[in-house]
């Protein structure tokens, strides 16, 4: 065990170093050009809240109750992106029963992307963090797919923690074993966001170790598919796509089998 958190602490050391290392060792090209990293600032909570009160006056909901909740909201100690979120749910209807549908793990897991996040009629601000929250939310549920495609409707420079977006955004390639794309997504967090959360870093890290494991068609890779099959059937998805990758599983399983056979036939016939 020691040898392995040595090895941990190792790989960690070298990912803080200098991820360039990285990203030659898995024949990865930088996303961005040098020099460009350390740049994604969240806004400062002030210009947000000014933002969020924009925005919720110009749906019309300026009543004295409604901008009531709003300044008990903001002067709450929830996160940026919950007072975010919360402000549009205050103010949509729409958006509280997305949040609400998507935080329910009793809830059936979204097979599709809302239409309501991919309205170009309305506000960026609203669109991108919307899109943030609810993925976040379906992350947490480990409904992986619909939560990267909703990410990939949002730009890190468009939502109010593009930390959290970068992150959730790894968290679920990782899961869907999207090695490239988790990896740089890593990266991405560690050098492009300096504010990010030490727990961001410590888990973006944790999983770019465990990629560096992954090797194609061994046995670890059929057991990823396995745990990926098995969190497909927790979410009622037992249709094609859950049936390809059964059958690859199955497959592999073969050729390892007759790859075995065969090398104990092999060995009975040299002894003899």
């Amino acid at each position: 065990m020691r040898a392995r958190h040595w090895t941990l602490a190792m790989a960690c050391a070298a990912v803080l170093v200098g991820s360039q290392a990285v990203q030659a060792r898995h024949g990865i090209k930088p996303a961005k050009e040098p020099g460009s990293f350390g740049l994604l600032q969240a806004p400062s909570p002030e210009v947000v809240r000014g933002q969020a009160l924009a925005w919720l006056k110009g749906v019309g909901k300026t009543d004295a109750t409604t901008l009531q909740k709003f300044n008990a909201l903001w002067n709450g100690d929830r996160t940026l992106l919950d007072k975010v979120s919360e402000t549009f749910a205050l103010g949509d209807p729409q958006a509280a029963k997305l949040l609400a549908e998507a935080r329910d793990p009793s809830s059936a897991a979204p097979t599709a992307v809302p239409a309501l996040l991919k309205d170009a009629k309305k506000p960026v601000f609203y669109r991108a963090n919307l899109a943030l929250a609810y993925a976040k939310a379906l992350s947490g549920r480990r409904v992986f797919e619909e939560a990267l495609a909703t990410l990939k409707l949002a730009k890190p420079t468009q939502v109010v923690d593009p930390a959290a977006y970068l992150f959730h955004r790894a968290v679920a390639e990782h899961a869907l074993l999207l090695k490239n794309e988790a990896t740089q997504s890593i990266q991405a967090v560690l050098e492009d966001v300096p504010s990010a959360p030490e727990r961001y870093k410590m888990v973006s890290l944790l999983m770019l170790y465990d990629m560096q494991s992954w090797r194609d068609k061994d046995l670890g890779s059929i057991a990823r598919k396995m745990d990926n099959i098995e969190r497909r059937l927790e979410l009622a998805r037992g249709g094609k796509h859950t049936q390809k990758i059964q059958r690859e599983v199955v497959a592999r399983l073969d050729e390892l089998i007759k790859k075995l056979e065969n090398q104990a036939k092999g060995g009975a016939n040299g002894g003899c």
